[in-house]
């Protein structure tokens, strides 16, 4: 399977027990749900994954059972968040035997790299994997910046290079994209806050984090906007919104996994360093995710618009 970069591309989480192991069966049942609401992709590893506390081996089990799990229905796709770009391609390499069908791609961690070695990192891990890419551009959490130069440079030299996950908060970058390099490039806006605009300004799908918790509300939206019918969007954005802003905090990952207790799609339990969420705080997270529950939208239709329209 190619990848139609477009769509709701969920950022899923890793499912543990209380015992800290892997829940596959609660893992098996949140991506169901995704599937159940539409989804067009499955993201794993990525912050909301907590993959920096993966195992290479916990990361390869989780890979092969999405994959076993989604049957080719959409694809599966992997985070790279690698120190060395030794380790990232081994990761990318292990992703591809495991039956990944694209690869997200961060800049190198830790090191506060160059542009030039940003690049060359990039272009390594590219021409030594056949699985086509998205890189993820969040200079507000990560740091280091994937300039429009510098994917100049990338897209003339790997042409698996296909995506970016837009997450640098300023929207305005979705125009600077396209007026750049047209359809070379595919948009996938990686703010949940910023989504709904991200998509009319022309963003082609969506690598969502409160979709853990609320798959059909997120779908919802995607495929209301890209029907036209922006009204319907927007109403139902409007009442997602505080759930929504829970996925720009530090703590996102105990936030979203809370609210996916509370639709019955989750675990809260987290590995440590993190910590469930007590005391105050707990309190007032709940309040947020209770509140938005008790007048969630009846939802349209929202399947198959363009077959409906």
């Amino acid at each position: 399977m190619s990848i139609q970069w477009k769509g709701v591309m969920p950022a899923v989480t890793t499912q543990f027990t209380v015992n800290d192991k892997l829940d596959l069966d609660l893992f098996k049942i949140n991506i169901k749900a995704q599937l159940d609401a539409g989804v067009h992709g499955i993201v794993l590893g990525g912050t909301l994954g907590e993959a920096s506390t993966l195992t290479d081996e916990e990361k390869r089990i989780l890979t092969r059972e999405t994959v076993a799990l989604v049957d080719g229905n959409v694809p599966v796709l992997i985070n790279i968040a690698e120190q060395t770009t030794k380790a990232a391609i081994a990761l990318a390499k292990t992703a591809e035997e495991d039956g990944a069908k694209g690869l997200m791609m961060l800049p190198p961690m830790r090191y506060k790299a160059s542009d030039v070695e940003i690049v060359e990192y990039f272009k390594a891990v590219a021409n030594n994997t056949s699985l086509p890419i998205m890189i993820y551009n969040n200079p507000i959490d990560y740091i280091l910046k994937v300039t429009l130069d510098m994917f100049e440079e990338l897209l003339q030299a790997c042409p698996n290079i296909e995506a970016v996950k837009e997450s640098s908060r300023d929207t305005t970058n979705i125009t600077r994209i396209k007026n750049r390099f047209g359809d070379r490039l595919a948009i996938m806006t990686g703010v949940d806050t910023l989504a709904l605009e991200s998509l009319v300004l022309g963003a082609d799908g969506w690598v969502a984090g409160l979709v853990d918790a609320f798959p059909a509300e997120t779908v919802a939206i995607y495929e209301l906007v890209k029907a036209g019918r922006i009204q319907e969007a927007i109403s139902i954005y409007r009442w997602f919104m505080p759930l929504l802003e829970l996925d720009i905090h530090p703590k996102l990952v105990q936030y979203i996994k809370l609210a996916s207790v509370h639709t019955k799609i989750g675990a809260e339990y987290v590995r440590a360093p993190r910590l469930v969420l007590k005391g105050e705080e707990r309190i007032r997270i709940e309040k947020v995710i209770t509140d938005a529950l008790k007048v969630k939208p009846t939802l349209p239709e929202y399947k198959n618009l363009s077959i409906l329209a």
